[in-house]
């Protein structure tokens, strides 16, 4: 295992693989970031992986936007695992992935595609090739059910169970 300076551990490429592969799974949005003339622009967006890449579902102008460049992808979330006397541990974690963004044809029975969530989706499909694949998971901490760990700061589950 490697910390880095900031005492963050640096992740290997099949941790990085699987948790952004959990992310697809618990429905997490990811944040698509497309590098501009002005300032990089990021976009909260939907995804879905395929093999080692990620999936997007993007409107006509977004799609010319970032179709054959270079384009970052990340996605953010918790693993939790049960202590014992009612406590967790909590560790956020972080996977980065860089690459070229390509049109992925439409397949007829292509029924994993993202959950979309604006009002006007769009119907272009692209994929993020996974050049560069990084990740951290940052310190972990305790908390207890019943007590949190910073007195006024509640943790809010969003599984939709």
């Amino acid at each position: 295992m490697w910390i880095d300076e900031r005492g963050s551990e640096v992740l290997g490429l099949p941790e990085c693989r699987r948790l952004l592969a959990v992310g697809a799974q618990e429905h997490r949005h990811g944040h698509l970031s497309i590098a501009e003339d002005d300032a990089p622009t990021v976009l909260p967006i939907n995804y879905v992986t395929r093999e080692l890449d990620v999936v997007v579902v993007v409107g006509e102008g977004l799609f010319h936007r970032i179709v054959n460049r270079l384009v970052a992808f990340q996605v953010d979330g918790v693993s939790r695992s049960e202590r014992f006397l009612g406590a967790e541990d909590v560790t956020p974690w972080s996977v980065l992935l860089k690459g070229l963004a390509t049109e992925e044809p439409l397949v007829a029975e292509a029924n994993d595609l993202p959950a979309l969530e604006v009002s006007e989706p769009g119907h272009r499909t692209v994929r993020i090739r996974a050049d560069v694949l990084t990740g951290r998971k940052l310190g972990h901490r305790q908390e207890s059910r019943d007590s949190p760990a910073t007195p006024g700061l509640h943790l809010v589950s969003h599984d939709a169970k």
